[in-house]
């Protein structure tokens, strides 16, 4: 998990929800319209946008396909619980994500063009040296193996 606090467009949030939920079954016209959302409620995460204008299109599975203008802010938690992202608009289609992330949804940032793919490793390897700091127990050092000779055998 790590704690994201970035300015991104309003596009590549939306490319990221896309990419989280529903890439494998959303309609190519959908794809192509930058005021289609998903939105979904449950137990198994849920996306919710709040708009000015805001008018449901298709329910497909858990994902209802919406189109959302002068989007306020979009509230996100992924399906394990894992990822909460809320992105708040500062002017436009700018706004500010924050939140916690999991390493699957970097994964999915990255390919939304709000991070990119060298952000991910450096985010990993940072979080990967902080829990070796953190979570370790200290160890004495390993004793080194003294080599057998045929001497010591007889």
């Amino acid at each position: 998990m790590v704690e994201l606090d970035l300015t991104c467009n309003l596009e590549g949030f939306r490319r990221f929800l896309i990419n989280s939920t529903c890439r494998s079954f959303i309609p190519e016209s959908y794809l192509r319209d930058p005021e289609v959302f998903p939105e979904k409620q449950g137990d198994q995460g849920s996306i919710y946008v709040e708009a000015v204008d805001k008018v449901d299109l298709k329910k497909m599975r858990d994902v209802t396909f919406i189109n959302a203008r002068d989007v306020l802010g979009i509230i996100y938690t992924s399906k394990s619980g894992n990822t909460k992202l809320k992105w708040r608009q500062l002017r436009g289609r700018i706004g500010r994500m924050s939140g916690d992330a999991s390493a699957n949804s970097l994964v999915n940032l990255s390919m939304a063009r709000i991070i990119s793919p060298e952000d991910v490793e450096a985010i990993m390897a940072n979080q990967t040296g902080q829990e070796e700091v953190e979570g370790a127990p200290e160890q004495p050092p390993a004793q080194e193996a003294q080599p057998q000779t045929d001497a010591a055998q007889e």
